[in-house]
């Protein structure tokens, strides 16, 4: 490969620091994986969680299947988060999402994220000339259908577009990379009766992007996107007319084949050919089914891939929120375990939120990494308009 860059990777490779040496540390690997950062403050700030949790404006990364059970009929979110603070200051995700409510039983919606990997000094040296800076990026574009099946449960379907661009020499062997993927999801929501308090259930699956893998040139081989599936379960407790309590757990799992490790007793040359054919040559559909059965370690490791998170929201009379949640990962597949605690503001026409991470393990650059979100009611901002 000629003048290529994979900044994530090396990105990811600092996360992966405090890993334990006495277990293998093979985490699963996908390019783009900007995709699998969460956009949201209000996900954040309970340990990353979404799939199950009260419907908003930003579902769309989550789960949009929620988007019909929404009070408003539209809303719109401005999402900010500096990345990676502990090591660069100029890395940032932003993005935009919003939905359209169409009648009582369907919604329309889109978001857009963009991922600014800051400034990138290049030594090219191979062609005489001298030291160059760089901005690479990657950034993505989807929208999703929504529709009610009855008054408790609804399914989703959505269409992404991927765009990576690591590269600063357009070339037969080395381009921006790009993948179209599809989104599929299913919510429930019900109320169930627990001592004298009726309680809000809901329960949440997202599979997301599911699609093709990403090329970065001819000479290379297709590297797999983030394909995940999200299972989450949630439970609001009302404690009287202006307080209530929420719990939620998540459970994720990367649908992408393990990366083959090499053994002892194996060749380069052997290991280097079984690559090839149980990885490289694997479709994006078929990495799927492998994903669930190929780890090196067995069901210990498959079990290992799984990431969970745990988060509680107290809220007071739909205005003011606390949250708390926790995030887990193994530390043999990347090691991210961390604290969260996120506070929100709610006025009429706009809500304000953020979060904040407190990374447990060492040398974790996740550490002290803040999220914002800014939410527009737009049914909000028209009674204002009719109030004047």
């Amino acid at each position: 490969m000629k003048k290529y860059i994979i900044i994530l990777s090396l990105i990811f490779t600092a996360m992966n620091a405090s890993a334990q040496k006495t277990d293998i540390f093979n985490p699963v690997r996908t390019a783009v994986t900007s995709q699998t950062i969460a956009p949201d403050a209000r996900a954040a700030g309970m340990g990353d969680i979404g799939a199950a949790t009260d419907p908003d404006v930003n579902s769309q990364y989550w789960n949009p299947a929620k988007y019909p059970f929404t009070i408003s009929r539209a809303g719109i979110a401005l999402n900010y988060t500096p990345w990676l603070r502990q090591l660069v200051n100029d890395m940032d995700l932003a993005t935009i999402a919003g939905y359209y409510r169409i009648g009582n039983y369907s919604a329309v919606s889109a978001s857009m994220r963009y991922f600014n990997m800051g400034e990138v000094m290049m030594s090219s040296s191979e062609t005489g000339s001298g030291d160059m800076t760089i901005n690479p990026y990657e950034m993505s574009f989807d929208v999703a259908y929504s529709l009610m099946l009855s008054e408790k449960f609804s399914i989703a379907a959505g269409v992404r577009w991927i765009y990576s661009d690591l590269t600063y020499d357009y070339s037969e062997d080395t381009s921006p990379g790009s993948a179209f993927a599809a989104d599929l999801a299913a919510y429930y929501q019900d109320y169930i009766t627990i001592g004298q308090r009726e309680c809000q259930l809901g329960l949440g699956l997202d599979i997301s992007n599911i699609g093709s893998k990403i090329n970065f040139g001819s000479d290379q081989n297709s590297e797999f996107i983030p394909t995940n599936m999200r299972l989450g379960a949630s439970l609001m407790i009302p404690l009287d007319e202006f307080n209530k309590f929420t719990i939620a757990a998540d459970a994720n799992k990367l649908l992408v084949p393990t990366h083959p490790v090499q053994r002892d007793d194996e060749s380069s040359i052997d290991y280097e050919a079984r690559l090839q054919k149980d990885y490289y040559d694997v479709s994006s559909i078929s990495g799927i089914f492998k994903s669930f059965s190929d780890a090196p370690g067995g069901f210990k490791e498959e079990m290992k891939e799984v990431n969970w998170s745990l988060g509680g929201e107290y809220t007071y009379n739909d205005k003011f929120s606390l949250r708390a949640g926790y995030h887990h990962e193994s530390e043999t597949k990347g090691n991210r375990k961390y604290f969260t605690v996120g506070a929100s503001f709610k006025m009429n026409a706009f809500t304000l939120d953020a979060g904040y991470v407190i990374a447990t393990a060492k040398s974790n650059p996740l550490d002290q990494t803040l999220r914002f979100t800014l939410a527009f009611d737009l049914d909000g901002i028209k009674d204002l308009f009719k109030k004047k």
